[in-house]
């Protein structure tokens, strides 16, 4: 069978983009771009005649949690808990967690990935089946007639250097992996499979429906869900939205119990949309644009027909019953007020943005914005505004322009005068004609983030093509996200007219809720309470018709930070055999800093990294507080230069990370300095105020009750309670925050930096005469002296001696979190020395060896809980290996003893091994060492994680990919014999048990007569054990 059609010109790509693309259509229907890359095969391609790598036909299992590179986990800190609802301050989101090849004489390679979009999601679920669609995404997992083992497909990928996931959208769904770049097309038939004949296996359903319980109980405490599926619940009967599009065991039993064929009713979903009508195939791989072809034709015509997807808008159907305020008890300590306006659809009118335009102005951060406006009266402390990303903001029945305002105590008092800030706004708009030179400016910078995309890894890649195949237009794929062609100022002012009160919705998050209130209901899937009240009328006509627009209120300026200049600095400056790594340009008492021009991936764009050593910021629990306030104080101070950057592609990051400020700038390098210089000449001049020291203060309150609401970052802050030597409990510094003046803190601010010491990294399209001048920048804007060696704060981690078992045993915070959380930390060694390299490469390749045999038996089989996980970790240059699971279904004491029964099997495991087997796992992770950084980011990344480890090793994933060639099998057995049998003299343990709300803590006794020290007063354990000399 050929293609029915095929266009290799339709598609247009950016003017950087050096891969080649075919659209593809098949006579089923199925849809498929294919991207040819050149350097996934940087030597060419092999002759395809040639001896195939062995395809081995062992088996494995499917991994739906996040990919995991072979990596260690980054612990700068004690805030590690992932941010979520933005109610944390993220880390860094420039900073992806990924550890690639740099600088290596060796060839630099991608991996080759796929990915499937099936125009069917969970507005498909029938109402006596809710979930279906997700139920109906784990069962292809589950084994083809072609490949019937279920473990098949992961195995393989798994075995070579691949990994897959799979996610369930309101009108889609998305299956996707990547793999080594030499089994791609067994990869892709495995994969097919999905959509030829999965066997949806009845023995394999009760184990998947409760792996899709345990994937709903994750997020069971999550507000942000909650209040999705609040929106969801109260909107109108017979809606789509109108559903739980999660599914759990009692959703997917209770069907059953009803009467109804669970398979019968997820085969006839299947039969009815997975066809190739419905099908958006993207396929990344070195091979010429004739193979993948030939491959997808001969794989993917044997998905059967059917018409093709229509993703046109459907019938105007109302949303929510207007005049209506819904206030929902929050699980965290915040009060957040959610603004909803539903608009029409907007697929075609990807070109002109009109709510993009609108979402600029709504969610503006600078002078004359709400935002501006509300901080002034101390009502809030941060706002986003715009259409999301998500099926449902984004369907084709509407979209949802949702406005999210994080409120102040008195914000929460005086909500309806905040609401009346906003229509005040909105009023604005609407007088004002809308302004072609603001659409300018977001043209401009579309086009440039177009021009100079930042490659990202080929499955993330792969996903959003797949995606962007459903909304745009064939020549528009890969350009729709980011053009803004066609001014249109009627349109704007037609998406304007739907911000109005009666077409508005109102949700209220906050744990200041009425509990006694005889107006309580109850949603009934996350059982979270809320009360529905009506709206004063005279509230919403004063809505309908400000009387006023408050004089404070204007439309932003012009951007001075949208760049001009994007010539490429390593066009013009000859590249030396130096230039390989960063090397240390300026090595003075006050400022040292590292310098790499980019000349891999030529782009405008520049990181500046610095970590600044400040006086006495952690010396004591006061001085910690005092520099949370200072940095966050700061912030605010600086968040209308900070925001202007931002909207320009020039981003900031200011953060503690463990006793240091970390300062990044990271984005377009034109106006680089520029902002630097902003940014340090306010820091100089600093000077608190009040006002805002009370809202901050306040913000920093919640954020301290807030932190360790997740049972999985409350058990990495447990652990690492116990493994630094300095670390201020969470519940002490909000002791002392609530004693704290705004005279302690001016005060203490020149103190703090009266000495400072600055190293920083310049990555990018800089030359060194002007990442010289940035570190002259530091020196000619601050006054500060130099902060001695000495005085300079390193990070300490306890020694656990030879043959020693810890346990840490305490109960969630959220008394209502079902989920209990088990980590097996063990102790490795110290990374330093001579054969730290072979040991982090043998601590890795183990990894690679165990990961899929630990999922499969923990989650697969045993059903533990949605969450397992084995690799290795990094705490302050002290190497270990840490198994986790979380579970909602079993207690602490139940899941180490199955941890420790798995553990107990690997030397079995590992001796059965046979040499092809581990031959694959073996030069699997050596390509994955050697796999070339997708970004500058990316790279950046592995290069500031060497200065602040204080290990400069700039080719450490060379170095652990040579080491490998020589590790053999023996070498694995005898580290795990070494470090992790328990019955080892050596084995080191710290076990971290956080017991959920229906387990009973007074288990953990069971485990001290099994040989563990149980461990109530941390500060004790620390003055009784000896700690590794600091490295960082």
């Amino acid at each position: 069978m050929t293609a029915a059609s095929r266009d290799d010109e339709l598609v247009i790509k950016s003017p950087n983009d050096h891969r080649s693309y075919r659209l593809l259509r098949l006579a089923n229907g199925l849809c498929a771009l294919l991207v040819h890359d050149p350097e996934i095969c940087p030597d060419g391609y092999p002759d395809p005649h040639a001896t195939k790598p062995h395809e081995d036909e062992d088996m494995g299992e499917e991994d739906e949690d996040e990919d995991k590179d072979e990596d260690y986990s980054d612990e700068d800190g004690e805030d590690d808990e992932e941010a979520d609802e933005g109610e944390e301050e993220e880390e860094d989101e420039s900073e992806p967690k990924r550890r690639k090849e740099k600088g290596s004489s060796e060839p630099l390679v991608k991996k080759a990935a796929a990915a499937m979009c099936v125009g069917m999601g969970s507005f498909a679920d029938p109402p006596t089946a809710q979930g279906l669609a997700h139920f109906l995404e784990h069962m292809l997992f589950m084994g083809s007639s072609e490949y019937p083992d279920e473990n098949e497909y992961d195995s393989y990928l798994s075995k070579h250097g691949g990994s897959s996931n799979a996610f369930t959208e309101t009108e889609y769904t998305c299956y996707h992996f990547e793999v080594k770049r030499e089994y791609l097309k067994g990869a892709l038939d495995r994969f097919s499979q999905f959509f030829v004949s999965p066997l949806v296996k009845a023995d394999a359903m009760d184990r998947e429906i409760l792996a899709v319980d345990s994937e709903f109980n994750q997020v069971l405490q999550s507000d942000n869900c909650r209040l999705y599926q609040l929106q969801s619940h109260t909107c109108s009967q017979g809606h789509p939205l109108n559903r739980f599009t999660w599914g759990n065991k009692k959703s997917l039993v209770e069907a059953m119990g009803s009467g109804i064929n669970l398979r019968e009713e997820v085969l006839k979903m299947y039969m009815n949309n997975y066809h190739g009508g419905m099908m958006k195939l993207v396929i990344i791989g070195g091979e010429p644009l004739d193979i993948l072809e030939g491959w997808t034709v001969e794989l993917f015509s044997k998905v059967k027909a059917g018409p093709l997807l229509d993703m046109s808008p459907k019938t105007d159907t109302p949303f929510w019953k207007s005049g209506k305020l819904h206030r929902l008890e929050a699980v965290k300590d915040v009060h957040s007020l959610c603004l909803s306006w539903t608009l029409p659809c907007l697929h075609k009118e990807y070109m002109k943005k009109p709510e993009d335009y609108l979402a600029h102005l709504l969610g503006h951060e600078g002078k004359g914005s709400l935002l501006c406006f509300l901080k002034a009266k101390s009502w809030a402390s941060s706002l986003s505004a715009g259409v999301g990303t998500s099926g449902t903001q984004r369907s084709s029945y509407a979209y949802i322009f949702e406005m999210s305002i994080r409120l102040t105590d008195s914000g929460l008092k005086n909500l309806y005068e905040v609401i009346s800030a906003v229509y005040q706004y909105i009023n604005l708009l609407k007088q004002s004609e809308p302004q072609e030179w603001i659409f300018k400016e977001l043209q401009d910078i579309g086009y440039m983030e177009f021009r100079f995309a930042e490659e990202q890894p080929p499955d993330d890649y792969a996903v959003d093509l797949a995606e962007n195949m459903l909304y745009y237009s064939e020549r528009h794929i890969i350009s729709g996200e980011y053009i803004y062609e066609k001014w249109e100022p009627e349109l704007v002012k037609h998406i304007l007219s739907f911000f109005h009160p009666d077409n508005m919705r109102v949700d209220v998050l906050s744990k200041s809720f009425d509990k006694q209130s005889q107006a309580i209901q109850c949603e009934p899937w996350f059982g979270a309470q809320y009360i529905e009240e009506d709206i004063p009328s005279s509230f919403i006509e004063s809505w309908q018709n400000p009387a006023q627009i408050d004089e404070a209120f204007h439309l932003p300026r012009k951007n001075e930070f949208i760049p001009g200049d994007f010539n490429l600095r390593n066009s013009i400056i000859p590249k030396s055999p130096s230039d390989d790594n960063p090397r240390c340009i300026v090595d003075e008492p006050f400022i040292k800093l590292w310098y790499k021009m980019d000349v891999t991936f030529n782009v405008p764009r520049a990181n500046t990294y610095f970590l600044i050593s400040v006086k006495d910021g952690c010396s004591s629990l006061e001085n910690s507080v005092l520099t949370d306030l200072f940095v966050n104080l700061l912030k605010d101070e600086l968040n209308e230069i900070i925001y202007q950057a931002y909207v320009a592609k020039l981003e900031t990051s200011m953060s503690v990370v463990g006793s240091n400020l970390v300062l990044k700038l990271y984005g377009y390098n034109d106006k680089l300095p520029i902002l630097l210089s902003s940014i340090l000449s306010a820091s100089q001049s600093f000077s608190p105020k009040s006002d805002r020291f009370e809202v901050i203060k306040e913000d920093l309150e919640r954020a301290y009750r807030n932190m360790n609401m997740k049972p999985m970052g409350h058990s990495t802050y447990l652990r690492l309670q116990v493994l630094r030597k300095v670390f201020w409990d969470i519940n002490e510094k909000l002791e002392i925050l609530m004693t704290l003046t705004f005279s302690d803190l001016v005060a203490f601010v020149p103190k703090l930096l009266s000495q400072l010491h600055i190293e920083g990294l310049c990555h990018g399209n800089l030359s060194e005469d002007e990442a010289r001048n940035i570190s002259k920048i530091f020196q000619n804007t601050l006054s500060a002296q130099t902060l001695p060696n000495e005085a300079r704060h390193r990070e300490s981690v306890l020694c656990i001696p030879d043959g020693t078992n810890i346990l840490r045993s305490v109960r969630v915070k959220n008394e209502l979190e079902e989920n209990s959380v088990v980590e097996v930390y063990f102790t490795v060694e110290q990374d330093i020395g001579k054969d730290a390299t072979r040991l982090r490469a043998i601590t890795d390749l183990f990894s690679s060896i165990i990961e899929e045999p630990c999922f499969d038996q923990l989650r697969t089989k045993e059903q533990l809980g949605y969450t397992v996980d084995s690799s290795p970790r990094m705490t302050y240059r002290v190497l270990a290996y840490c198994f986790q699971v979380m579970s909602s279904k079993y207690s602490p004491v139940y899941l180490q003893s199955r941890i420790d029964n798995f553990i107990d099997g690997l030397s079995t495991l590992l001796d059965g091994l046979d040499e092809e087997t581990f031959e694959h796992h073996r030069s699997g992770l050596i390509a994955d060492k050697l796999e070339k950084d997708p970004s500058l980011s990316y790279q950046t990344g592995d290069y500031w994680s060497q200065i602040v480890d204080k290990r400069y090793v700039f080719d450490m994933s060379k170095l652990e990919a040579e080491e490998l060639k020589t590790v053999r099998k023996e070498d694995v057995i005898s580290w795990f014999n070494t470090y992790i049998r328990p019955s080892s003299p050596k084995c080191r343990r710290l076990a971290i048990h956080v017991y959920g709300c229906n387990s009973d803590i007074a288990e953990a006794a069971k485990l001290q007569e099994q040989s563990w020290v149980s461990i109530d007063d941390v500060k004790s354990l620390k003055m009784s054990y000896q700690f590794y000399s600091s490295l960082c």
